[in-house]
């Protein structure tokens, strides 16, 4: 049995603060994981009881499995904190452990924040050991993303024998965030605590309002205040998600880095105009294209270089080669022509690439 399974099968019971050698044994036993599967070439189970039984496995393997990550969180956290206090060269010996397990950096510290979540929840009592069980991986991993408020919620659920899921959580935490919000106007909060709004509806309109500054937040919450209801809640959550996209990308195109524009302005009439989803979709197209373009102008690069030194190596004795490099003329040299393919007519593309000093004068204007 390889590594994984051994440590998968000696991760039960669930207990905090065990040493890991006193629940690791050298030899697990394998039948700790042992599922009765369904046969699919039997025709005496019916279809709603196959597939019963088959999410009932699949349950306990997701219960198994958020176990398992939790104790990987621990070993590692074992491990870096182990090189913090004797290791050398700035956590070289963690991320040369990582590198033997296979783990990427952002996976290892993902699974160590897990593990602490679930050391925090456990450790003051909000959570009961056993209570682990009744925890999909995900819905686990979403209520140690929540808000303290929402944690002791769930945590009280699971205690009482409640099997939590993600879609649960989820529903939990939009129905206290669209209560709660200091970012919503009291006239949305009371309507929300009356069940007169949707808090699926009202949760978003809350993490779109998080990513503006405070003077767009006011604008939008003087909105709602004249009109506190669901079709303007969809309305101004649009807007603020555009406003969000057409600030992020409008900073990465470097069209608008040349002379003075004032893109809040721009978006302000453009929002007048009710063309602000527009807006911020040309923006984020910009960025796209200028993206491409300094992708296509690096592999343009690369190409012509490596192009040039075949040729170089190859003469009248290797002539399909020099067929191959005369066909990638067209795309290697200062006139790249491409062809759309046949979905597009058969059209070609054809484009010119100048490399151009940062101190050229710019060229007169198209007709």
């Amino acid at each position: 049995m390889d590594a994984y399974h051994r440590y998968v099968t000696e991760c039960r019971p669930f207990v905090v603060g065990v040493p890991l050698n006193s629940s690791i044994a050298p030899d697990p036993d394998p039948s700790l994981l042992q599922l009765d599967l369904p046969d699919p070439e039997r025709d005496d189970i019916s279809t709603m009881e196959f597939l019963a039984r088959l999410e009932q496995a699949w349950a306990v393997c997701d219960r198994f499995d958020l176990q398992t990550e939790i104790w990987r969180g621990r070993i590692l956290r074992a491990v870096r904190d182990k090189e913090k206090r004797g290791g050398e060269g700035r956590g070289a010996g963690f991320l040369q452990w990582l590198r033997e397990q296979e783990i990427s950096k952002t996976r290892a510290y993902g699974l160590i924040q897990l593990a602490e979540s679930a050391d925090s929840m456990l450790g003051d009592g909000t959570l009961e050991e056993s209570s682990v069980n009744q925890f999909s991986k995900r819905a686990f991993m979403e209520t140690a993303q929540a808000v303290p408020e929402v944690q002791l919620m769930i945590s009280e659920a699971a205690n009482e024998g409640q099997e939590i899921t993600r879609k649960q959580v989820r529903r939990l935490t939009d129905e206290f965030t669209a209560a709660t919000s200091p970012l919503l106007p009291e006239e949305i909060r009371q309507r929300t605590q009356e069940n007169l709004l949707p808090p699926r509806a009202v949760a978003p309109l809350v993490r779109e309002l998080a990513k503006l500054p405070e003077p767009q937040q006011e604008d939008l919450r003087k909105v709602l205040r004249d009109e506190p209801e669901l079709d303007r809640i969809k309305d101004v959550t649009s807007t603020a998600r555009w406003i969000t996209k057409a600030t992020e990308s409008g900073i990465a195109v470097r069209a608008f880095q040349q002379g003075e524009l004032d893109l809040d302005r721009a978006m302000q009439e453009a929002q007048r105009l009710d063309a602000l989803g527009l807006l911020a979709d040309a923006v984020g197209q910009a960025q796209a294209l200028e993206s491409a373009v300094l992708k296509l102008h690096t592999s343009w690069r690369r190409l012509g270089g490596l192009q040039e030194r075949l040729w170089v190596e190859s003469g009248s004795s290797t002539p399909y080669l020099r067929d191959v490099l005369n066909a990638l003329q067209t795309l290697s040299g200062a006139t790249l022509r491409v062809s759309l393919g046949e979905l597009a007519g058969g059209k070609r593309v054809r484009l010119q690439l100048v490399e151009e000093a940062p101190d050229q004068l710019d060229p007169p204007p198209m007709p």
